[in-house]
């Protein structure tokens, strides 16, 4: 299974702390380097 049909989208918003792009996946933005960064959840987002 390629990554795409595991729904992960990579080329997002830049990690805020490594400036690498990231994958979103559901409801998150995750940096290959620094887990979760940013989720839904996250009110300032």
């Amino acid at each position: 299974m390629s990554d795409a049909d595991a729904g992960d989208e990579r080329g997002g918003r830049p990690c805020p702390m490594c400036e690498t792009p990231m994958y979103k996946r559901h409801c998150k933005y995750v940096c290959p380097s620094h887990g979760v960064v940013y989720d839904c959840a996250d009110t300032f987002w």
